[in-house]
């Protein structure tokens, strides 16, 4: 039987001291002691991935992605919720369900006194594969990830590249049923990211599930056959990556400059054939912005460039998007998912 993964309700609250004031020294923070101040990371998140798919979390940094991972990978304690693998509750059962996952941290966490060969063998060793077994693997693993030339190195001498690829091929020695991915392809380069797609292809094929998070849209919709956008700890699209696209107004985002703009300009770009909403936002510079969110592109533009000269508006820029996860995201909560 395949094996999910469910979360009911995950809250998480980590507490932090304040910042210390410049200067008073320890006494003087005694006298002035402040209450830890708490960072809501997960908002009442519920999840419900399928035995066998690829699942992905897809959120900017800080969104609440990584803690989901450690709750789910018995790393970090929920603050309230539940979370299970398989039909193993994670907290309850952690020996059951660390028997069943494999992880990957955004960081590579390897021996630098062993070398590769040496990581997966002792790795297999731990979760009990036998002997030839894990021998066997290894020496599968090292050839699929390209690493066999290096195999009998000590692996402080691998890139950053390297590192991330052997530590994919350790959290799969022993055959895990889920595979956790925390940020798989972050610094790695094109060639070696399609690699890894391909290998995460061939081993959700294999049966397992598999949930990644990223802040990578290509890699959301190239790998993903459903993902949760989430923001501020909490759940804010869920579906298919086509499911997804096709929900934003209209499609085609045209982000508009202005040094000014007034209200009648507004108004009359709400009343442009094609035009399903018009949001306005300002930055930190002074300048008006307006997110354009219609069913054509390019041909907008000339009437939009008609109309803010027909009221005196000086249009400094426009950014065409193709329909994407990016403009999902940018519809749901104004800013882009890489902030």
């Amino acid at each position: 039987m395949l094996a999910g993964i469910r979360t009911k309700d995950l809250r998480k609250i980590y507490t932090s001291p304040p910042p210390r004031a410049a200067g008073g020294g320890f006494m003087a923070r005694r006298k002035n002691k402040q209450p830890a101040r708490e960072v809501v990371a997960l908002d009442g998140l519920s999840l419900d991935v399928e035995g066998g798919e690829i699942f992905g979390l897809l959120g900017p940094n800080g969104a609440g992605k990584s803690t989901t991972v450690g709750i789910l990978t018995t790393r970090v304690r929920p603050t309230n919720g539940e979370a299970w693998i398989g039909d193993y509750n994670v907290w309850a059962q952690q020996v059951e369900v660390k028997r069943l996952i494999g992880v990957v941290g955004q960081r590579p966490n390897l021996d630098f006194s062993l070398t590769a060969r040496e990581i997966l063998l002792f790795h297999g060793a731990y979760f009990g594969v036998d002997s030839r077994t894990r021998s066997a693997r290894a020496t599968q693993l090292l050839d699929r990830f390209k690493l066999t030339d290096r195999a009998e190195q000590l692996v402080r001498g691998f890139s950053g590249g390297m590192m991330q690829r052997l530590s994919i091929a350790r959290a799969m020695m022993h055959d895990p049923q889920v595979l956790f991915l925390d940020e798989p392809s972050a610094g790695l380069d094109p060639q070696t990211r399609l690699l890894l797609w391909e290998i995460i292809r061939e081993y959700n094929q294999s049966g397992k599930t598999i949930l990644l998070t990223t802040h990578n849209m290509e890699e959301a919709d190239a790998l993903c056959q459903r993902l949760a956008i989430i923001d501020h700890g909490r759940n804010i699209a869920l579906g298919t990556p086509a499911e997804l696209k096709a929900s934003v107004p209209g499609g085609f985002l045209l982000r508009l400059r202005f040094g000014a703009q007034s209200s009648d300009l507004i108004d009359r770009l709400k009343t442009l054939n094609g035009v399903r909403e018009v949001r306005v936002n300002n930055d930190d510079n002074g300048d008006s912005n307006a997110d354009v969110y219609a069913d054509r592109g390019g041909s907008l533009v000339s009437e939009i460039a008609s109309l803010a000269a027909t009221t005196s508006v000086e249009l400094s820029d426009v950014h065409i998007s193709e329909p994407s996860l990016e403009n999902l995201f940018l519809h749901h909560t104004g800013r882009s998912l890489r902030e």
